[in-house]
């Protein structure tokens, strides 16, 4: 087993010009609490789900953190980085607890690896738990390496052009994927996703949705790497955000499978967004 299975992404940090109004925006679309953190930072906070929004590049995604299992795990993960030379250093969250640790994926985003601050009677009205984040980059075959054989993640797709490396998808627990990373002309933030319980939660997030007046940017679909039903919009900034259903899950040992790089990849039903 690698040190770094099973861990979840916990959460991540969006930037924008203007954070309160972005993070009051998450917190109307998901119906969850907002609250302010030291720094000028924002914290939008529900059932199994959070994300915080500080000052920064609108639309930039530059910390993303995966909550291991317990301090055995953590302490495992960590002595495996040192181990693989990969550096790393101290990291202080209002949502980790102390002991956390960040690393500096080859686009210079912070992944932090800790353990989460427990927060009891946390609500949501719709189910979507925080379960995936992907970024375009220049670097595709650098990102495939540095978390498939630094961080220790399972490759469970990956996308091929000829013989060029397209996207790649990868895993640290069963749920398919917990980053994916896709071939585009500059590197830079994709999407986050939440995802759900089934075909009839994708219902009744787009009908939420719809009530807000936030159109869909894409989609209703079902992907190929995952096999996962979704739809996408985009935030005030840009930034697309996923809702997502039935993602497929795989055991820690199987092997990755290769698809073209094709629309019919990124969506079984029709058309795609290709990011090059």
């Amino acid at each position: 087993m690698t040190p770094l299975w099973p861990a979840r992404l916990h959460y991540l940090r969006r930037s924008s010009a203007e954070p309160e109004r972005l993070a009051r925006w998450y917190g109307a679309l998901l119906g969850d609490r907002v609250e302010p953190l030291p720094g000028g930072e924002w914290l939008v906070q529900g059932h199994a789900r959070r994300l915080v929004v500080g000052h920064g590049a609108p639309g930039g995604v530059p910390e993303i953190a995966l909550a291991m299992r317990d301090a055995a795990h953590l302490a495992a993960h960590a002595a495996a980085l040192d181990a693989a030379g990969v550096a790393r250093a101290p990291a202080r969250s209002p949502l980790l607890l102390d002991g956390a640790t960040a690393v500096t994926d080859p686009d210079g985003r912070r992944v932090l690896f800790g353990l989460p601050v427990r927060v009891a009677g946390l609500q949501s009205r719709l189910p979507g738990r925080l379960q995936h984040f992907v970024c375009a980059s220049t670097r595709v075959p650098e990102m495939l390496a540095f978390w498939r054989d630094k961080l220790g993640a399972r490759e469970s797709d990956r996308v091929l052009e000829g013989e060029e490396l397209a996207a790649v998808f990868l895993r640290s627990d069963p749920e398919h994927h917990v980053f994916a990373t896709f071939r585009a002309p500059a590197s830079r933030p994709d999407h986050h996703a939440y995802e759900t319980g089934g075909w009839m939660d994708i219902r009744d997030w787009g009908d939420h949705v719809a009530g807000l007046r936030i159109p869909m940017w894409w989609g209703p679909g079902r992907h190929g790497p995952g096999n996962n039903l979704f739809f996408m919009i985009e935030d005030p900034d840009g930034y697309k955000v996923e809702f997502s259903a039935e993602l497929e899950l795989m055991p820690e040992g199987a092997a990755f499978r290769t698809w073209p790089h094709e629309e019919r990849t990124l969506n079984l039903w029709g058309s795609a967004w290709m990011r090059s």
